[in-house]
């Protein structure tokens, strides 16, 4: 799969913070004249364009198994586990991408930051208490 021609679900985005089509700024990468941000927001929607295939074909799959009878319990689980790991996959890259580009400062120091407002899914767990937390210092005499 050439993943510039595969469109992807952020390529408005893309196109907008970056004032060009996203081949444009393919071929723009691809002479040397991209700068740090877009050589990784490109790597970021290549990445997110392999993922949005692979949940689609997934999604077929699935979908023609469950038209060819019946499918056991077992494999209507992993159908749904396969499922929910592609669009996770999906959802990671697009917020990777989002929140590069909400970093990106302004082309016009006078207007709008690019990029949409990335959407929170869940929170992380916090972390783990280290070896000698709460540990009170005892005073010497």
């Amino acid at each position: 799969m050439i993943v510039i021609d595969k469109s992807t679900s952020r390529d408005a985005v893309l196109q907008e913070a970056f004032g060009a089509e996203v081949a444009a700024l393919y071929a723009q990468a691809a002479r040397g004249e991209a700068n740090a941000v877009l050589q990784r927001a490109l790597e970021l929607r290549s990445f997110l364009a392999v993922a949005e295939e692979h949940l689609e074909r997934v999604h077929n799959i699935a979908e023609s198994d469950s038209r060819m009878g019946e499918l056991s319990s077992a494999d209507l689980d992993r159908h749904d586990q396969w499922i929910e790991a592609a669009e996770a996959s999906c959802d990671l890259h697009e917020s990777a991408l989002d929140e590069l580009l909400l970093t990106m400062p302004p082309s016009d120091p006078n207007g709008p930051r690019a990029g949409p407002r990335p959407k929170v899914t869940a929170t992380a767990p916090p972390a783990p208490a280290g070896r000698r937390a709460g540990a009170v210092r005892a005073r010497r005499p």
